[in-house]
């Protein structure tokens, strides 16, 4: 029986395993194992959400235990070291608790096709400080590491009610991850309120985010950035566009000419890469942004038998321009790299990927939802915001379920959380 093993449990990744195993594992026609560092995935465009703890990985997350159950597929909890193409095994380092103890010694898994998803990293350019001082939100465990953070502040700030002191943010990165973020987290000072900290608003709230770029957003159209800024500027947010950092110390952002942007809470959301190691281990071809370069078909240039998909593919396209690191490329990637290795199995040929760009999307919390959707026909853009922006936005997640549970479980999924979402707290406390 062919094995076939995904590493990286990500938008993609979760996406491709669930496919295989429902058409292949159940069927016993192959065999599906998927490799993940963290033992529950939440869909990485919320991850801001459980930063501000909006959402809880509880409730809306998915074990991959549990999922693999389901779904006919094994699951191995471990981080990928190194690949042996010549032998076609991947090696996982070994793990260990809080404490330090080994819970499992360095593996080794033999493959038949090895798919890699193991997504993106912000990239900090070497800055100075960045490591030691800031937070970023590239996986859940990070992202939770913000939110004790975050509620630890929160409760000094509620504590100093003499003084009047505010918590001061600095968010480095006007992307949709920075901006989203900063609403996020002036919608939270004001719950807290409501949630045993009467001290607490978002008038105690200082939010700051630094683009070095001219303007926010700067991968979306003008007038999305435009009508985000508005929204951002409403709220009380300050933007500094046009700013670089140059250094992150224990007080704040040191700009290039010398400025210091006082935060008690920095967050690093500036760029993505892929990362390091996938360089490192110099087995692959990979571009400026260390993602693994692939041809047409998903296979990576070096190896036929190894597929790369998500944020972590480098994909050229007719134009010379690279596939974007977003859900609905890693979405259309799984999608295709499904059929290529169905295809493979059976010895038919190989279908080649072409991305299509549905639009962008960014969400600010309660308080403004804009973008653009592109036309299925044309090349024209439609401008969208508001309720009609939220509802295109809820529904890029409500795909994502049923790709992952199929349409039944998915809606029993969804509808769990509306329920759940009506009683219990808007805020996570813990």
């Amino acid at each position: 029986m062919k094995r076939i093993v995904v590493v990286g449990g990500g938008a993609g990744g979760l996406e491709l395993v669930t496919r295989l195993s429902n058409s292949l594992g159940k069927s016993e026609k192959a065999e599906v194992v998927l490799v993940d560092r963290s033992r529950t995935h939440v869909w990485k465009p919320l991850l801001h959400e459980v930063a501000a703890g909006v959402i809880d990985k509880n409730s809306d997350g998915v074990d991959y235990r549990m999922h693999a159950v389901k779904h006919h597929y094994r699951f191995e909890l471990g981080e990928l070291v190194d690949i042996h193409r010549e032998s076609k095994k991947i090696q996982l380092s070994p793990l260990y608790d809080e404490k330090g103890v080994e819970i499992l010694p360095e593996r080794t898994i033999s493959y038949d096709y090895l798919v890699l998803a193991m997504g993106s990293v912000c990239n900090d350019f070497g800055t100075p400080g960045v490591k030691d001082h800031c937070y970023t939100l590239d996986s859940l465990d990070q992202a939770e590491k913000f939110h004790r953070a975050l509620l630890n502040q929160l409760l000094r700030i509620n504590q100093s009610e003499v003084d009047k002191t505010a918590l001061q943010v600095g968010i480095v990165g006007a992307g949709a991850t920075g901006t989203e973020l900063a609403a996020q987290l002036h919608h939270i000072a004001n719950l807290a309120k409501a949630y045993g900290m009467p001290g607490m608003s978002s008038d105690r709230l200082n939010v700051t985010i630094i683009e070095a770029g001219p303007r926010i957003l700067p991968a979306l159209p003008e007038k999305i950035a435009a009508s985000a800024k508005q929204a951002l500027q409403k709220l009380g947010i300050t933007l500094r566009e046009g700013t670089m950092v140059s250094k992150a110390s224990e007080e704040g952002f040191i700009t290039s000419e010398d400025e210091l942007i006082k935060a008690d809470l920095m967050v690093w959301s500036a760029g993505v890469k892929a990362p390091d190691f996938l360089v490192e281990m110099d087995v692959f071809e990979t571009n400026k942004a260390n993602q693994i370069l692939v041809n047409k078909y998903l296979q990576s240039t070096v190896d036929d038998h190894i597929l790369v998909i998500g944020d972590c593919a480098g994909f050229e396209q007719d134009d010379g321009s690279w596939v974007p690191p977003r859900a609905q490329s890693a979405h259309q990637m799984a999608s295709t790299a499904g059929d290529n290795i169905i295809n493979l199995l059976k010895g038919k040929s190989l279908e080649t990927f072409t991305y299509k760009d549905y639009g962008s999307l960014v969400h600010l919390s309660r308080y403004s939802t804009v973008g653009s959707l592109m036309g299925s026909l044309s090349n024209s853009s439609m401008f969208v915001e508001g309720r009609l922006a939220k509802l295109v936005y809820v529904s890029l997640y409500n795909n994502h379920q049923f790709s992952v549970h199929g349409w039944l479980k998915g809606m029993m999924t969804l509808l769990s959380r509306k329920v759940s979402n009506i009683v219990r707290p808007k805020f996570k406390l813990h």
